[in-house]
């Protein structure tokens, strides 16, 4: 029996990369998976590829494109009302630096795009899916995050001068560890554990093909994987909470995520932009 046997788990941008890839393997090792992705019929494919490679029915498919807070919303909703309990939730969904010629782009609610999409989408829904994580306890919560991280500018959030995508990128995960450890704070003692990691550098991934900021991949999709399987499901992760993981060793994130009053000040200003009450 895996660690992961039996155990429902919610993983975004499961259609390609890594995603998917911590979909098959956790398809194969007995889990309920849902999938998530923003392309119906790339989704619907690779329901079908992992089907036919595992031999699994516990799949599912929610589609929603995070560049657009109400589909986030709508997925959360759907997965409340389709689902009992939910063990895992690994919000990998992402979208990488673009190429030097990429201008500043914006998300349906008019943010900065990489910033709506890999750090508001999963705050949000990851609020939304608390009440079930907290049901189901013990459980999990996976940010995928990046040792590419840069120091966020309070006063230009939102980057609508000296745009560039990779500081862009990394502004969007240096703040999904911000959120990660100030969630662990506030959920402990309840069951629901929060962690975040780098899974590998530069990959064989789309995300890294698309980009002309780096050179080759150095390593491997699998390899990625390993990582985000091991803080998900490992046993010897269970318990902790607000850590931050290059590959499967507790590391040292960038010092403004130890910084309580930037922590608080993310928080807050994510509250107003996500329109987040207690009821939502």
């Amino acid at each position: 029996m895996t660690p992961y046997d039996g155990k429902v788990i919610l993983i975004t941008g499961a259609t390609d990369g890594l995603g998917k890839k911590v979909a098959l393997d956790l398809t194969a090792g007995g889990a309920t998976v849902l999938l998530h992705g923003r392309s119906q019929q790339k989704g619907e494919a690779t329901l079908q590829e992992i089907r036919q490679a595992t031999g699994s029915q516990k799949l599912s498919y929610y589609n929603a494109d995070f560049s657009s807070l109400d589909a986030v919303r709508r997925l959360s909703d759907q997965v409340l009302a389709d689902q009992k309990r939910l063990d895992i939730l690994i919000n990998n969904a992402g979208l990488g630096a673009g190429s030097h010629q990429s201008g500043r782009e914006m998300s349906a609610d008019g943010f900065e795009l990489r910033f709506a999409i890999n750090y508001l989408a999963p705050f949000l829904l990851t609020h939304r899916l608390l009440p079930l994580l907290r049901q189901s306890a013990p459980a999990r919560i996976v940010n995928v995050s990046s040792a590419g991280q840069q120091h966020i500018d309070f006063d230009n959030v939102m980057l609508e001068h000296d745009y560039d995508g990779l500081r862009a990128y990394r502004q969007s995960k240096l703040a999904q560890i911000l959120f990660t450890f100030d969630l662990a704070e506030r959920l402990k003692d309840s069951g629901v554990t929060v962690n975040c990691l780098h899974p590998s550098s530069l990959m064989n991934t789309k995300m890294v093909f698309d980009t002309d900021y780096f050179g080759a991949p150095m390593t491997t999709i699998e390899e990625g994987a390993h990582a985000v399987e091991y803080v998900a499901t490992s046993p010897e992760v269970e318990g902790m909470s607000g850590e931050y993981f290059d590959r499967e060793k507790r590391a040292h994130a960038d010092p403004q995520a130890y910084d309580p009053q930037a922590r608080a000040r993310l928080w807050a200003l994510s509250k107003k932009l996500v329109k987040l009450t207690e009821a939502n």
